[in-house]
């Protein structure tokens, strides 16, 4: 059953300065896209936030970028880590189409996280501007 959007614009206030898996918290800016089921497709609204996260982006030169991409727990672990590396790339890239340089782009693929929030909200992608890659 899908959720309207209007669930997931509800939500974005809640995900930013969320504690994130790992146990690291975010006090950067944070623009979210959310995805449908098992997509990585950017769709109207999520194009509109990644614009606006890229024209942020630009305004700064001296902000890193970091795209984590996130899935629900259904489907299994691997397809999962292997769907939000999806998703984190295709926002990435359209970062990258709309000027944001591909130096100051960090992926990071979560893979799935548990149903604490809705699967809506799971299946997302934050764009974390300002925030350094984590160390390895």
């Amino acid at each position: 059953m899908r959720r309207p959007f209007l669930l997931g614009l509800l939500a974005l206030p809640l995900l930013a300065g969320c504690a994130m898996p790992g146990g690291e918290a975010s006090q950067e800016p944070v623009h979210v896209v959310f995805f449908t089921e098992d997509s990585a497709a950017l769709d109207e609204a999520a194009q509109a936030v990644v614009a606006d996260a890229a024209r942020k982006a630009q305004a700064d030169a001296s902000l890193p970028v970091r795209v984590m991409g996130f899935a629900d727990p259904d489907g299994g672990r691997a397809y999962n880590r292997a769907l939000s590396a999806a998703r984190a790339e295709h926002v990435a890239n359209s970062l990258r189409d709309q000027g944001v340089p591909a130096a100051r782009i960090s992926v990071a693929p979560r893979g799935p996280v548990p149903f604490e929030m809705m699967p809506l909200e799971s299946r997302r992608v934050e764009i974390v501007l300002g925030a350094p890659a984590p160390a390895r």
